[in-house]
């Protein structure tokens, strides 16, 4: 039980100890626009649960904090780095929808006094899976998951919502189930910066835990989104807009008519989800991890199309 134990200490030793904002990547990628890059990987013990891209637009009276990591750790050193950029006041923390590795650093922000803000759909996602999230994740992420507790929204977005940061309004839009049934995302227009939450993922490969349909039609319709620069859920930030859509749409297409294909011909969902989508594997990292779920989620959606 000790060398597990010590080999967590030393690997999160950077960001508990001394100054915890140093082992933690905020970076400004134009003025008053932060962002972190999370790594493309499972949540595990050793990373502290941060996979997952996270950011922060700083008005001229207060800050809004965009999804807040996959532990309380990593909450912590998200805030400590931000507090090294800017001393301004946190009004709101918003989460882009339910997942773990967006919303376990909720609590490091509680005490800020900020209002979390959310999709509407995102109180009875959390009320829903909270629990099975922190059982199934203390089993791979063991200590490392202490003091992680399910922080809802005090505010939620029915289908779009101007949150002003002092001469600098965001807009907060809700989207049809996608990625999630609770997807939201954030346009900062002074910047042209998009924050799109898990409706966008580069390199890593998209994950489907909404509709594959409406993820879709959802990619389509972001598109329209004025904005120059996005920062995905997941991979390189940021991105040109709209050309970073490309790759996860050819994706989405592939899988969605594949699935068709074999739904024509009569074939089961468990030897599907074996081979849909297989022709893009090479461009995806953890494609093994997550395409077989996405085209048994695809197929279960798939099969009661019309002719």
């Amino acid at each position: 039980m000790l060398r597990p134990m010590l080999a967590l200490v030393a690997a999160l030793a950077p960001l508990v100890a001394g100054n915890p904002a140093r082992a933690f990547s905020l970076s400004e990628i134009t003025s008053g626009v932060y962002a972190h890059q999370g790594k493309t990987s499972l949540m595990t013990r050793e990373n502290a649960g941060d996979i997952a891209n996270l950011g922060a637009i700083v008005g001229d009276e207060a800050v809004a904090v965009i999804d807040t990591g996959g532990s309380l750790i990593e909450g912590r050193a998200f805030l400590a780095a931000l507090r090294e950029k800017t001393q301004k006041p946190i009004r709101y923390v918003i989460n882009t929808h339910a997942h773990p590795d967006h919303i376990f650093g909720n609590g490091a922000f509680v005490e800020s006094g900020a209002t979390f803000v959310g999709h509407k759909n995102l109180p009875r996602a959390l009320a829903a899976r909270g629990p099975h999230y922190l059982s199934a994740f203390r089993d791979q992420m063991g200590d490392a998951l202490d003091g992680v507790t399910i922080v809802p929204p005090t505010k939620t977005v029915d289908q779009t919502m101007t949150l002003d940061l002092g001469h600098r309004e965001i807009v907060l839009q809700a989207w049809r189930t996608a990625h999630s049934e609770c997807d939201l995302t954030i346009l900062d227009p002074k910047s042209g910066v998009l924050f799109s939450g898990d409706l966008l993922f580069l390199q890593h490969v998209p994950v489907v835990d909404g509709s594959l349909l409406g993820f879709l039609d959802v990619a389509d319709r972001l598109a329209a989104i004025e904005a120059t620069q996005v920062v995905a859920g997941h991979g390189p930030l940021p991105a040109p807009w709209p050309k970073a859509l490309e790759d996860q749409r050819a994706y989405l297409t592939r899988l969605t008519a594949d699935l068709r294909a074999a739904i024509k011909k009569g074939e089961g969902v468990a030897a599907v989800a074996k081979t849909a989508g297989a022709e893009e594997r090479e461009k995806w990292k953890l494609f093994d991890d997550y395409n077989a779920r996405n085209a048994t989620a695809g197929f279960a959606e798939l099969e009661w199309e019309g002719p």
